[in-house]
């Protein structure tokens, strides 16, 4: 199984646009891996994690293969995460030569709502773009893969989730965009029965001492205690900290040396993982 992470920033993305604090100086200044997009994933070169307004960017500059990728899932519908706009370009006439089959997008309430509203309101046709309701806790398969929504800890506005991605015994868990998890997404987890290959952590707090619908490094340490004792990971799980806020007060470098006392992998645009 493998894992691209091409964007990783939370909203605003580093440097912010109009920003000027320490963190984003220094991304203008050094670039490279200092420099983060909105929040995407790929699973496998088939399963995309999220949709958000730097897409575009991402097939530009890491080679997101968007012709070729049939299979979105969308954990909310906040803009960072669902830009649903682009959609558009699948249409007869702006997307040409690309095979007869449509871009099957699944989401919660609120993003398939917009999801579905665009498609009507510009015209994409379901030979292009089909959208599927999906439900937390419910099961679905596509591209042979097993997906399970668990509700997050986010504006529930957005009718939020993260995913368990499962196929031939390898499983991811992908939470972006909450903060500790649930209750009922943590009763749901004890009993799972699952073995997580990798963990992907929501790390935007970083390391500011605050709690809401995001983590930071000291929650996502929390969580993944919480993990193994429940026996869903173990000293084989590669853990990954993720999407990231300037406002969490940590350059990539310095969020690399503090995340090495954890056992995290810091996530950059571009990174690759394989397991």
């Amino acid at each position: 199984m493998k894992i691209t992470y091409y964007g990783t920033a939370a909203a605003e993305g580093i440097p912010g646009l109009f920003c000027k604090c320490r963190v984003c100086e220094n991304a203008r200044k050094v670039k490279g891996k200092e420099i983060k997009t909105r929040s995407q994933a790929l699973i496998d070169d088939k399963i995309l994690i999220d949709f958000p307004a730097d897409t575009y960017m991402h097939a530009l500059n890491h080679g997101l293969p968007l012709e070729d990728i049939h299979t979105c899932i969308v954990t909310h519908s906040h803009m960072d995460h669902l830009y649903e706009r682009e959609l558009w370009c699948r249409n007869p006439g702006i997307g040409n030569n690309i095979p007869e089959i449509p871009l099957d997008m699944y989401l919660t309430r609120s993003g398939y709502e917009m999801a579905t509203e665009r498609c009507k309101t510009d015209g994409v046709p379901e030979s292009r773009v089909r959208c599927h309701l999906v439900e937390e806790f419910k099961p679905f398969t596509a591209e042979g893969y097993t997906i399970t929504p668990l509700r997050a800890d986010h504006g529930p506005q957005t009718t939020p989730v993260f995913y368990i991605i499962e196929k031939d015994g390898k499983a991811v868990l992908y939470s972006n965009d909450t903060g500790t998890y649930p209750e009922i997404t943590v009763e749901y987890l004890k009993s799972c029965g699952k073995h997580f290959d990798l963990v992907s952590f929501d790390c935007t707090n970083v390391f500011l001492d605050y709690r809401g619908n995001h983590m930071g490094i000291k929650e996502n340490a929390e969580v993944k205690e919480m993990l193994i004792k429940w026996g869903l990971c173990d000293d084989k799980t590669i853990f990954v900290v993720n999407h990231f806020s300037h406002n969490g007060g940590a350059t990539h470098e310095e969020l690399c040396e503090k995340a090495k006392e954890y056992g995290f992998v810091v996530s950059y645009d571009g990174l690759s993982i394989e397991f």
